[in-house]
């Protein structure tokens, strides 16, 4: 006893273990990981290229903004002495400097001058001066109104000082658009001058200066491109995991002798359904192994048929010649009675024996192939009940009955009543007189669960499992049965106990379970499990 919890303690990481490792084989767990994958990857690149690319921008504007400096320093002695006369020839001077790939602007905000009282006026607005190359008005004035709403000219005018750079792209008068990379200013006795310089090249319209980095072509491209590949490897295991279940959908309809028709014109088959050309080979596999599976059960039940009625034949010439052989023997010859008793007793275990080895051939011919139809359980369980009438009143038992309506299995009629009447009698054969038997069929969640109650002895605890067993009894000789049960079972009727051994195999072949346990009133109860019919 107290090895249980070391036991118990060593048997939990274990089955951790087991279902975690389930978990790993499972497809469906593998696609969720792959699609966390697909969805990480991007997640975290994206975050390391879009710094590296914020580095180059950093790069791109601070050259940008050197090389405003030097164009501004170089213009600035030309621009020391200029007076509103000079405002038109500035365009020649910058024309220098400029060209299609590098673009000038020039702007200017003339020093206000004091009035005759000695208050300054307003604050002069920037004005355009010149452009290289030029631009027409139009361009000229979009432009100085979108640096006005970005506040750019604003803080330059305060102080004209302090160059800046720019991350503004605007749209070219040819086409295409262009990308504002400094402010540079100059101040002057004539006011303060502001150099604005853009760039057309290649670097900087396809660099994401301006606008969002997912919006740049080289990250749509590559984004098209990853969703393209992660659609198709997705698609691809998508595909083989559908493919699966609709082989295990098709495995149960086929099994289970559903959709004749189907059947009938060859489409019921793994080889018709598969649309995956790798598995077209498991299918063919698949379609031989049910052939095979049902040829097997069709001659197992041939077997059975032909076998009992090979054994029964001289059993029923063994039966009939005895007869003759009881008449002619004296009655006082008490021996040769005696043998002839005997030998009548071991025909009828005889036979008994070769009724259960059919039983137990069919069995086993259901497991292979179990035929399956929607049968509505709650009819026959309710009929069945009804026809044990007669058997109560002669045991004295009474039956106490509960059965819900509508409750549909997917199972066969003939095995299901084989199921209920195994259950229904065992449970007459253990109870007392005056006993009550009490069978009751219910919905619990997507299940139909028959229970089945009885006020015999009940089990001994450690053979509640072993009830279910091949040729188990736990009968005691004489007791809850008839005389004749009795002495056969005294006579060591070898077929005793194989009616919950055929119980669990058919239910366990149609999705059920079956338990047995002991009533805390007395007596066994038999609780059988099976899906509900979709």
């Amino acid at each position: 006893m107290a090895l249980l919890p070391i036991d118990l303690a060593m048997r939990a990481p274990r089955r951790a273990s087991a279902r975690l490792l389930w978990l790993w084989r499972s497809m469906a767990s593998r696609l969720l990981l792959l699609t966390l994958v697909f969805v990480a990857v991007p997640v975290l690149l994206y975050d390391q290229f879009q710094r590296a690319d914020e580095a180059s921008q950093q790069l791109l504007l601070k050259s940008a903004q050197r090389q405003g400096e030097l164009i501004a320093r170089a213009l600035e002695p030309e621009l020391l002495g200029v007076d509103r006369t000079a405002l038109p020839s500035l365009s020649i001077a910058l024309a220098r400097y400029g060209d299609d790939r590098t673009r000038l602007k020039l702007l200017v905000r003339p020093r206000v001058a004091a009035s005759a009282s000695g208050a300054k006026a307003g604050p002069e607005p920037f004005f355009y001066v010149a452009a290289a190359p030029s631009l027409s008005t139009a361009d000229i004035d979009a432009e100085r109104r979108l640096l006005l709403e970005q506040g750019v000219l604003d803080r330059l005018g305060s102080s004209c000082a302090g160059n800046a750079t720019l991350a503004m792209r605007v749209p070219h008068a040819e086409g295409g658009e262009e990308v504002l990379s400094s402010i540079t200013p100059i101040k002057t006795s004539f006011g303060c001058w502001a150099l604005v310089t853009s760039h057309a090249t290649e670097a900087y319209i396809s660099s994401s200066i301006g606008r969002p980095y997912w919006s740049t072509p080289a990250v749509q491209a590559a984004a098209a491109i990853y969703l393209a590949m992660a659609a198709l490897v997705l698609a691809v295991l998508a595909g083989i995991w559908r493919n699966l279940n609709r082989f295990g959908d098709l495995a149960r309809r086929i099994v289970g002798g559903e959709d004749v028709s189907d059947q009938e014109s060859g489409n019921a088959s793994f080889a018709a359904r598969n649309t995956v050309p790798e598995l077209a080979g498991v299918a063919e596999d698949f379609d031989r192994l049910v052939s095979t599976l049902r040829d097997s059960a069709q001659s197992l039940r041939r077997a059975a048929e032909d076998n009992a009625h090979a054994f029964k034949t001289p059993i029923a010439v063994i039966r009939q010649s005895v007869e003759p052989l009881r008449r002619a023997l004296p009655a006082e010859n008490a021996r040769s009675q005696r043998a002839l008793t005997m030998i009548e007793k071991s025909l009828d275990k005889l036979d008994g024996l070769v009724s259960f080895a059919r039983r137990m051939d069919e069995a086993a011919a259901d497991l292979l192939a179990p035929a399956r139809r929607r049968v509505d359980l709650s009819s026959l369980v309710e009929r069945m009940a009804g026809g044990y009438t007669g058997l109560l009143a002669e045991r004295r038992l009474h039956m106490r009955s509960r059965i819900d309506a509508g409750l549909v299995v997917r199972a066969s009629e003939e095995t299901l009543e084989t199921i209920v009447e195994n259950l229904v009698e065992n449970a007459v054969s253990f109870s007392p007189a005056d006993g009550t038997v009490s069978v009751r069929l219910t919905r619990v969640g997507a299940c139909a669960e028959l229970v089945v109650d009885d006020e015999g002895p009940g089990v001994d605890p450690a053979n509640l499992e072993r009830i279910f067993e091949r040729y188990f009894s736990h009968r005691e000789p004489g007791r809850g049965m008839p005389e004749d049960e009795a002495a056969a079972h005294q006579a060591g009727a070898a077929h005793f106990g194989i009616g919950l051994w055929i119980v669990r195999r058919n239910i366990e072949a149609f999705g059920g379970r079956v338990r047995a346990e002991n009533r805390p009133t007395g007596g066994l109860r038999m609780t059988v499990t099976l899906p509900l019919a979709a």
